[in-house]
């Protein structure tokens, strides 16, 4: 009879600890110095992978929110990106001080009187900056006014106000946009992450720009007009805008062939003044370097052209007229050029 009492207490209590322990989850510490419990909590709020600067979460995600009464701190990069913060040199780094550069402005452009304008033809075309001729447009040095790359020139005249960029809805400068949505339109932005203490609360929020990679961007389209001068007889060329070209990427980051399209565009006279301030790199003399916008005017860079408006009553590009065949779209735009040139050297008499 004793030892029947001694194994149903001992059942009953097995019984109890069993239930008890059903009831309680385990807390065992994970890799992020909270306990397991904690740990799944976070997860259910967003990412929770940590990175480098110890922040989980991130804050942009649908099921989470920011609380703006935590410390918000912005991380400038200056890692190689487009939102890259170039330090100042705290020395004179060259053994020539250059101080023209600050005090170059563009050359006033001749007047064109309406009644002169003879001839006048509006022509789309491509730089591409992997062309060996064009390699300056990817520059990669930093100096004191910034990195080279053009595509960077052109965002810092954004960011700074000395050029406004349009939407590219049309090439008419219809519709500005703010400096974020024209870097926003390459895919950058800010990420902003949570700081995690080590009881799991959330204690402030980081955010850093996104990474997009600048020599991703090498193709730049211009507008610009041919008009004949019968003033001068002169046939005269007038960039109106410049537009970086990117194509279109599916969500899982594959690109689409022949999908190339403008971000935004800049009004090209705005921005003259900015391009006489930057140098284009020489690669045989760097003391006998052009400004961008002598580069520019000086027409010193390889392009093709992608539309026109001589014979093009639907107002198409070329790649709409000659679909997937890009060597009938070069061969017309080839003889774009001839016709132009050709008017020009028909009004003369050898």
């Amino acid at each position: 009879m004793k030892l029947i009492a001694i194994l149903g207490v001992f059942l009953a209590f097995a019984t109890l600890s069993k239930a008890d322990a059903q009831k309680r989850p385990v807390q065992t510490r994970s890799n992020y110095g909270t306990s397991q419990a904690q740990d799944t909590a976070i997860k259910g709020k967003g990412n929770s992978t940590p990175n480098n600067y110890g922040a989980t979460g991130n804050a942009n995600s649908g099921n989470s929110s920011i609380d703006t009464t935590l410390p918000i701190t912005i991380i400038k990069s200056n890692t190689g990106g487009l939102l890259d913060t170039v330090k100042m040199s705290l020395r004179n780094d060259g053994a020539v001080e250059k101080n023209l550069i600050k005090e170059r402005t563009p050359l006033a452009y001749e007047n064109i009187r309406e009644d002169d304008a003879v001839y006048m033809v509006r022509v789309w075309r491509i730089i591409d900056a992997r062309e060996k001729m064009n390699l300056g447009f990817r520059y990669a040095a930093e100096g004191d006014n910034g990195s080279q790359r053009f595509i960077s020139i052109l965002l810092d005249a954004i960011k700074n106000g000395d050029a406004t960029a349009f939407s590219s809805n049309d090439d008419r400068f219809t519709t500005p946009i703010t400096a974020d949505e024209a870097i926003n339109a390459f895919g950058g932005g800010y990420d902003t992450s949570k700081i995690i203490d080590n009881d799991g609360n959330v204690s402030g929020y980081q955010v850093r720009p996104k990474a997009v990679d600048p020599d991703s961007i090498y193709k730049f389209e211009l507008k610009e007009d041919w008009i004949f001068d019968k003033e001068t007889s002169r046939l005269y060329v007038r960039i109106i805008g410049i537009a970086p070209v990117i194509p279109y990427k599916l969500s899982t980051g594959d690109v689409v062939p022949n999908s190339d399209r403008p971000v935004w565009w800049v009004y090209y006279p705005d921005l003259r003044p900015v391009l006489a301030k930057y140098d284009v790199y020489n690669p045989k003399n760097i003391a006998a370097q052009m400004t961008w916008e002598e580069l520019f005017e000086s027409r010193m860079f390889s392009s093709y052209i992608v539309k026109s408006t001589i014979d093009n009553p639907h107002d198409l590009p070329l790649s709409s007229i000659y679909k997937d065949n890009t060597l009938f779209q070069l061969l017309e735009g080839e003889k774009t050029k001839d016709k132009i040139f050709n008017y020009e050297q028909s009004l003369w008499s050898y």
